[in-house]
């Protein structure tokens, strides 16, 4: 049986989500129809990806009952502010034409901007008008987390990340455990290079799956959630098939040895996006 994730706020989260970036919005539209009938309960998408009215679509035309989808949207750097996250989450609320949002994540912290605990704010007052079930962040450091903890209370159910072995983020997911804090790994699977590691290929033959399989199975047996996105149909469903097997301690070390930094240049505490 494949496990659901629970969140601090009580719901549950499915193990594996479907990455709809970065796909244009036609494309967006079949892909996250395909990848639901391949059994994805968890899409994620972001206004700054462009797509959210093509998944919108997608999710008024798969016979898959609304309440089983956990739909994730991210909050642009544009509406950074309290009353710029109420405009700009009731645009990402149009173009998807829903009643609701289920995972509402802040998706770059800016610093620079000192606003993101004043959108914080706003997305607790619209979690208790029930627009959004479940709030959460994208990219913050444990700095960052600490303080919307401090300022405000509420915990963050989730906070997404890059997270691969070459970067696993020991002393960030330590904190999220600590906490009740999610941790979701957006490019889990990193550059193509990572699935040549004969660590990886190793561990694959040895099991008898694909490298991919291995490396999002790591994702999960640490506790993550892995956000995969492929263009592929049939690799989409094997990026969802990785609940058959299991991998031993030495393997799950020998993944994050290959620690070595990230592979994308967006440090939180400097990188903006808008």
């Amino acid at each position: 049986m494949v496990p659901t994730i629970r969140m601090n706020d009580g719901r549950d989260l499915p193990p594996v989500g479907f990455g709809s970036f970065p796909w244009n919005d036609d494309d967006s539209e079949a892909s996250t129809l395909d990848a639901l009938a391949a059994g994805y309960r968890l899409v994620d998408t972001a206004l700054r990806y462009g797509n959210e009215a093509a998944v919108g679509r997608a999710i008024a035309a798969t016979d898959v009952p609304r309440d089983e989808i956990v739909v994730t949207t991210k909050l642009a750097g544009r509406h950074h502010g309290h009353d710029e996250t109420i405009t700009g989450f009731h645009e990402s609320l149009a173009a998807l034409a829903l009643d609701h949002v289920d995972l509402f994540l802040i998706h770059w912290p800016l610093p620079r901007l000192d606003a993101y605990v004043a959108s914080w704010r706003a997305m607790i007052e619209l979690r208790d008008q029930g627009l959004i079930r479940s709030i959460g962040v994208s990219n913050f450091t444990e700095a960052h987390l600490t303080r919307l903890i401090d300022e405000t209370g509420v915990v963050p159910a989730v906070n997404q990340v890059e997270l691969h072995p070459y970067f696993p983020q020991a002393a960030l997911r330590e904190f999220h455990a600590a906490h009740g804090i999610v941790t979701e790994s957006w490019s889990p699977l990193g550059r193509g290079d990572l699935l040549e590691e004969p660590a990886i290929a190793g561990i694959a033959e040895a099991h008898g799956v694909s490298p991919g399989q291995v490396v999002l199975r790591w994702h999960t047996q640490l506790g993550a959630v892995p956000i995969p996105a492929s263009s592929n149909p049939s690799r989409r469903r094997e990026n969802i098939d990785v609940f058959g097997f299991e991998l031993t301690a030495d393997e799950v070390a020998a993944i994050s040895g290959l620690e070595r930094g990230r592979i994308w240049d967006q440090d939180p505490d400097v990188h903006e996006e808008f």
